[in-house]
């Protein structure tokens, strides 16, 4: 009985036995069987290359013997294309069976979360969370009051005209400019006396006043 018969067999009796395998008792089957095959596929390739050393030794000195080993060569990669073949099924459905398994993990999972989220909601109830939603933003408007009752500057309720207050501020500053320009000092007059006209000019004054003495008298 070959490997490949062993297996399928084995896997029979055991789904039989105890009902359907696990998704990775499956893919462990399925692991093992590539591994196989893929050792098959070394061995027939080896074989191949033997025969086609075997036809070229014998050549046309020995038709027969060389006619053989071809023949021998096309069994063997037609087994070996066979064996492509199956790995690629078995590497489909390999990867839908490890897929499969993904999805089913996360369902699971998904499910198991959905369940734990349905016990944390089963103790809330929506009209009381309502309710207390509506209590919490009632005191947030209290406290946001108080805080602008605390934070208002107390003026004691009084109240100033605006008209009286401008009319003393320019009265400040009527004073300030006052005492300002009390403050500024005029040049002082020079304590020496302004120097007299020279000696020349009032001789020339008098000498003038001479000549038009002298111009009435003989007029």
């Amino acid at each position: 009985m070959s490997k490949l018969t062993k297996l399928f067999k084995g896997a029979g009796g055991s789904s039989r036995s105890r009902g359907a395998p696990t998704p990775q008792e499956a893919l462990g089957r399925l692991r093992e069987t590539e591994e196989m095959l893929a050792k098959k596929q070394d061995y027939l390739e080896k074989k191949i290359e033997q025969e086609l050393a075997t036809a070229r030794k014998h050549g046309t000195k020995n038709k027969r013997a060389a006619l053989q080993a071809l023949k021998r060569k096309k069994r063997l990669e037609k087994q070996l294309i066979q064996i492509d073949g199956t790995l690629s099924t078995i590497e489909f459905q390999r990867e839908a069976l490890e897929n499969s398994h993904t999805n089913t993990e996360v369902l699971k999972n998904m499910g198991y979360a959905a369940k734990a989220m349905k016990a944390a909601h089963a103790n809330m109830d929506v009209d009381k969370i309502d309710s207390l939603m509506q209590d919490i933003h009632e005191q947030q408007d209290i406290a946001q009051e108080i805080s602008d009752a605390i934070s208002r500057p107390a003026g004691f309720g009084e109240e100033f005209d605006e008209d009286e207050l401008m009319a003393e501020l320019e009265e400040l500053e009527q004073e300030e400019l006052n005492k300002h320009m009390a403050d500024v000092r005029l040049p002082s007059v020079p304590a020496t006396s302004l120097p007299s006209r020279p000696a020349t000019s009032r001789k020339r004054v008098e000498d003038d006043d001479e000549m038009k003495q002298l111009a009435a008298w003989a007029t």
